[in-house]
């Protein structure tokens, strides 16, 4: 089964130095009809301007998980890691219950930052605080179903849930294949650009919930940026999300 969200249907958030698209139900924002997709509990495409940071703030029992479209990432923890991400990058920062803190700052003073930043909540209890980041290229995703985050021991930054986030860069006509089998669901999203999708034109700013088993099959119809998420839809909730996730 698959279910197309068009860009105006979707939360949008403006705080001055900051706008955001919200997915599912987060801060404010309430809707018991988007609460996510399995363990895929936020999905958020998130701007901020130069220069601009969201200060030190704590997460419990879940993986934040962090593509970088535009600008520069630039990442600290409580944990004293650091860094910046360019466009392609991912980060997988994994909270346990100790409440972990971590911001997210424009590395840049003269231009914008734009990242999706989704939580996936872990299969295991007792997990260590941790920070996964790697650079990908443009070339790494074009014409192809990229890999960036899985199980461990699979392509990608290493997950705590049978999860898989994958991306491409479409050119023109060009096509990428995804099979969601049965019990699983995905979460697709059109950065940018316009395509087919299973005959649905999709464009910039919408996204597609599916439910397996279903065959994705999408068609660029100009440059095209996709990140799809890949997740079991039956799982068992940890720590603060017991009974509430």
């Amino acid at each position: 089964m698959l279910t197309i969200r068009r860009a105006d249907e979707i939360f949008e958030t403006d705080g001055g130095w900051f706008t955001a698209r919200w997915h599912f139900s987060f801060d404010h924002y309430h809707d018991p009809r988007q609460m996510g997709l399995g363990p895929l509990r936020v999905f958020n495409d998130d701007a901020i301007i130069a220069g601009a940071e969201w200060p030190m703030h704590p997460h419990r029992d879940i993986e934040s998980l962090t593509y970088v479209v535009d600008g520069t990432f630039a990442h600290a923890d409580s944990l004293g890691n650091g860094g910046e991400l360019g466009p392609g990058a991912a980060q997988v920062m994994t909270f346990s219950s100790r409440g972990t803190l971590h911001s997210e700052r424009n590395g840049s003073s003269e231009h914008p930052l734009r990242f999706i930043q989704f939580w996936v909540l872990p299969s295991a209890d007792g997990l260590d605080d941790a920070v996964q980041q790697r650079q990908f290229s443009i070339e790494d995703r074009t014409n192809r179903w990229l890999t960036i985050m899985s199980p461990v021991g699979e392509p990608g930054l290493d997950l705590h849930q049978d999860a898989r986030t994958l991306v491409t860069h479409l050119q023109q006509g060009a096509q990428v294949d995804h099979e969601v089998t049965d019990g699983r669901g995905a979460y697709l999203y059109v950065i940018d650009g316009a395509a087919t999708l299973n005959d649905e034109t999709v464009k910039s700013g919408d996204a597609a919930k599916v439910k397996g088993p279903e065959r994705l099959a999408t068609v660029a119809q100009e440059p095209t940026e996709l990140i799809l998420v890949d997740v079991p839809l039956d799982f068992q909730p940890l720590g603060i999300w017991r009974g509430r996730a």
